[in-house]
């Protein structure tokens, strides 16, 4: 676990625009293929206006169906880019990423401005496909401040795609941004599972903030997030080591489950102690049977 960003890795989007490419001429129609092919022949000479055309008729040339990823795809995904996970994406995404990638980058001013003028007029799809594709564009060190901006919105599905499956934010933000994403993640009831790095860029700060809002939704009667106690337990303090108890005595059997994972991930002895109240908790810790994504799934299934 660290206070500091990850490891930006080191890529080359030409080889992330070659996987895009063959997987939408693996699933798209002939039609959007040959549009794709003509586009991206032409955006190359930089003419913004051309961009701007393409990348809003996506949708409609190439359709919206989910872009269908074997293990093999989403390997060559992380040999690509490190991180990379275009699982989930739509083939219009994957287009307008393409689209993204194949407009000239070498001037560096001058590609940002563009970006910018996209981010600006973008309506919420378009928002989405830019924010998943900031880890595979150029100039990675230059994004921080849109990715800040991507995580301000109140748009759920915006917020989503800048904070779930994308390894941008734990490589490039610093720890302040990076927890202020987390804490409104659980504001705005999103899980917290698929965020990239969370474990790693965990941090006493982020504790004391979400020991801090668990009280606050206690107070006004209201649930806590299972999750929230992932990223606690490794940095408990007196506190949270009291709170974590009450919701291992008191919580529901996935919030029990959530306390005792996370009372298990702490070294002090408060922690060992609490746990010891309850053995069939710790039996089945000991055999791996609880862990953050099996709690993280029982949510999904429950609606939550």
């Amino acid at each position: 676990m660290s206070e500091t960003t990850l490891n930006p890795p080191d890529f080359d989007p030409k080889d992330c625009a070659d996987l895009l490419l063959k997987w939408l001429n693996r699933q798209a129609s002939d039609d959007a293929i040959a549009w794709i092919e003509d586009r991206i022949q032409k955006i190359p000479g930089g003419e913004q206006r051309a961009l701007f055309l393409a990348f809003g008729m996506a949708p409609r040339k190439v359709g919206k169906a989910d872009l269908q990823l074997t293990e093999d795809d989403l390997k060559q995904a992380e040999t690509a880019r490190p991180g990379w996970q275009p699982n989930g994406w739509t083939l219009d995404q994957t287009a307008r990423t393409l689209l993204l990638l194949s407009y000239p980058s070498t001037d560096q001013e001058r590609y940002i401005e563009t970006l910018d003028q996209l981010f600006a007029a973008g309506e919420v799809g378009e928002l989405v496909a830019l924010y998943q594709a900031i880890p595979v564009l150029p100039h990675p060190n230059v994004h921080v401040l849109r990715a800040a901006e991507g995580m301000r919105t109140n748009i759920p599905a915006v917020f989503r795609s800048i904070a779930h499956q994308n390894p941008y934010p734990a490589e490039h933000l610093e720890e302040g941004r990076w927890n202020q994403m987390v804490l409104k993640a659980l504001f705005i009831e999103l899980q917290l599972d698929p965020i990239v790095g969370l474990d790693q860029r965990a941090n006493t700060t982020l504790m004391r903030m979400l020991i801090d809002y668990a009280h606050e939704r206690w107070a006004a009667g209201r649930e806590v997030s299972p999750e929230l106690w992932r990223c606690v337990g490794p940095f408990a303090n007196d506190t949270a080591i009291k709170d974590l108890t009450r919701v291992l005595e008191k919580g529901q059997p996935l919030e029990q489950q959530a306390a005792a994972l996370a009372l298990s991930q702490s070294s002090k002895p408060a922690a060992t102690e609490a746990l010891r109240k309850h053995p069939e908790l710790e039996r089945q810790l000991r055999n791996g049977k609880i862990t953050w994504s099996d709690i993280a799934s029982q949510l999904s299934s429950a609606g939550g």
